[in-house]
């Protein structure tokens, strides 16, 4: 079992209190639609603008304190919302701009060599930069860094390049502070949308080091929680789900008066 029961009760709980906190706040925003409404019927279309609401802050509100709960049973020290720093070599930033033009016109992905080209461009005047925020940080116990962006949408070539510039300006500027961090920048996939084929589509190999840059569902969630924490997480969500469902009803029964 990779999740303590005190851990399934906590994100049970981390569930239960985004949705009721949602109800509370909730206002439908859909337009008349009396078609639609005959057709289907208030509720269902209430709960359809409802989901769409909610997946908009569900990385925020559900997967990052999750994701913290889950990885400091396994690691030395986790985070959500980790500010990463604002100060980095302008040598270095050249360097991040060259090695995502030259991915733009056909190279190859490869994270260990562009961490090694970042140790070599720690030089030149140290610019400030906007404050960088990573969703999630987590430090193992010999100290080894990993530095998460959380994304749950299939984002399209042009998204690859910012997540890409995004990454490589972390570490940047985690090796300004410090020239012999151990760091890894990652993007976090919550759950695959695209299940049951993997989630490494062309676009994204075109810019990602797919096996040094991403985690995504099981792998990401196994990651934090040691093997198995990604099935027993689907278990607390559908517990949670069960938990709630008399008020979910109710609160969309409602929209049908």
């Amino acid at each position: 079992m990779a999740l303590t029961e005190k851990q399934k009760e906590y994100v049970v709980e981390v569930i239960k209190h985004s949705l009721k906190s949602k109800f509370q706040t909730y206002e439908s925003k859909d337009n008349f639609m009396p078609f639609h409404y005959r057709l289907l019927g208030k509720d269902r279309l209430a709960l359809h603008s409802f989901m769409h609401s909610l997946l908009t802050n569900f990385g925020t509100t559900i997967f990052e304190p999750v994701a913290v709960a889950l990885a400091k049973n396994h690691f030395a020290d986790a985070k959500a919302q980790f500010i990463v720093g604002d100060e980095i070599y302008s040598d270095c930033q050249n360097q991040i701009t060259e090695i995502v033009n030259n991915l733009t016109v056909g190279g190859q992905p490869n994270k260990l060599q562009d961490l090694e080209l970042l140790k070599k461009s720690l030089t030149g005047k140290i610019n400030k930069v906007k404050p960088a925020k990573a969703d999630l940080y987590v430090k193992s116990n010999d100290n080894e860094i990993y530095l998460f962006d959380l994304k749950t949408v299939k984002p399209n070539k042009g998204d690859f390049e910012k997540f890409k510039q995004t990454l490589l300006t972390w570490a940047g500027i985690c090796l300004t502070k410090d020239k012999t961090i151990k760091i890894n920048t990652l993007l976090g996939i919550p759950y695959n949308p695209f299940y049951p084929k993997p989630y490494k589509t062309w676009t994204m190999r075109a810019m990602v080091d797919v096996e040094q840059e991403l985690k995504s569902a099981e792998e990401f969630w196994d990651f934090l929680g040691g093997k198995g924490a990604y099935n027993e997480l689907l278990d607390c969500f559908e517990q949670a789900g069960i938990e709630l469902r008399p008020e979910i009803d109710s609160y969309f029964a409602k929209f049908n008066k």
